[in-house]
């Protein structure tokens, strides 16, 4: 394995590569097919969904020198290579994060009245937009009322509700979404079979759930478990590294909740505790076993799905129960698990909301 992070080295080059954004990339690149290119796009959506690697491939793909369409960015050409390298004068990232004030903006409005050194258009990237200051705001909406036809912009932010209305308007909006569990495990899989790694099937699963849909965030604790093992990676390992709840322990759990038992659901929670397992992570698996469970509920052949993502041992005691409860009582499990999940950042003790959520479970009627 390399010594660059595992993020940058497997960052997409092209629009195949791109996960989880389906739609957002079929419509892009239809506008290079077509040559149908905006002055002005905004990309919003959560942190690690892509949004700036979107943009750079966006950037080369509208500048490449190949002559078939359907093959921009070829990565291969001048100007493809220039903005790989980041060397490309005419591709220009600005983080508003740490450039946030109207002396920025006005220099961004200098710059772009010139023409391209060599490229067909001068791309302009703008990370986290909303942290620019109102002046800013106000001296970038006046570049985007009457833009040069040789320069693109593209906007990225992860808190859109804190973009100008009058901003979003002129712009060719795309909202990026949260990656499916199920695409991260498929995107971390291909990355240790191209490191030669041998890593179970679970620590992949573990690590897609605990990312949140950011795949970023899943490469980035891929390579903290790589460098925390010294050889094989083994699930135990991953689940204290992480402060993730034991298999067991969660099966334990599981049947504490379906069958009612209060008294042992509270003791689980308060073992996890003090054992130093992370409440969030606990909760967010409790939530994936009993979505699973709905799914085999409604279609046993669900499970041939799952048995790329769990262990054999868990697939067959979720088969069991699924078999057992009616899918109400799934809906049931669900709802309150789920409602919980926000309360775990402004909840007094970590384990309190998972608490009050099995309380309102096991004293369900319909359960």
């Amino acid at each position: 394995m390399t010594s660059e992070v595992l993020y940058r080295k497997y960052r997409p080059q092209n629009f195949d590569e791109i996960v989880g954004q389906k739609s957002t990339v079929e419509v892009l690149r239809a506008s290079i097919l077509k040559n149908r290119i905006s002055h002005a796009y905004l990309f919003s959506g959560p942190a690690g969904t892509g949004k700036t690697t979107v943009a750079r491939i966006f950037a080369r793909a509208a500048n490449c020198l190949d002559d078939s369409p359907e093959k921009r960015p070829c990565n291969k050409c001048e100007i493809c290579k220039e903005f790989l390298s980041g060397v490309g004068l005419d591709l220009i990232e600005i983080d508003a994060a740490s450039s946030r004030g109207i002396d920025e903006i006005r220099a961004l409005r200098d710059g772009i009245r010139s023409l391209p050194f060599k490229a067909k258009y001068k791309v302009y990237i703008i990370d986290e937009v909303h942290m620019l200051t109102k002046e800013a705001f106000n001296a970038l909406l006046k570049t985007l009322e009457e833009p040069p036809a040789h320069v693109i912009f593209i906007l990225a932010t992860t808190e859109l509700e804190k973009v100008l209305a009058t901003i979003i308007s002129r712009t060719q909006h795309f909202e990026f979404r949260k990656i499916w569990e199920e695409d991260i495990q498929k995107a971390l899989d291909m990355i240790v079979r191209k490191e030669k790694i041998k890593v179970d099937e679970e620590i992949l699963n573990i690590i897609s759930v605990l990312a949140s849909g950011s795949l970023r965030d899943a490469e980035s604790m891929l390579d903290q478990a790589f460098a925390a093992s010294s050889g094989e990676l083994e699930p135990e390992q991953i689940r204290r590294l992480f402060g993730v709840p034991a298999r067991d322990l969660l099966l334990a759990m599981t049947k504490a909740i379906l069958d009612k038992d209060v008294k042992s659901a509270l003791a689980i929670v308060h073992k996890s505790s003090e054992d130093g397992v992370d409440q969030k992570s606990f909760l967010k698996l409790l939530i994936q076993n009993f979505r699973f469970m709905l799914y085999l509920k409604v279609d046993p052949n669900y499970s041939k799905e799952l048995a790329d993502f769990i262990s054999e041992s868990e697939l067959s005691a979720m088969k069991a129960f699924a078999k057992e409860n009616d899918i109400k009582k799934f809906e049931t499990v669900l709802n309150n698990l789920n409602d919980a999940y926000p309360l775990l950042k402004i909840a007094y003790l970590q384990q309190l909301p998972l608490e009050l959520a099995i309380l309102k479970i096991t004293s369900a009627k319909e359960i």
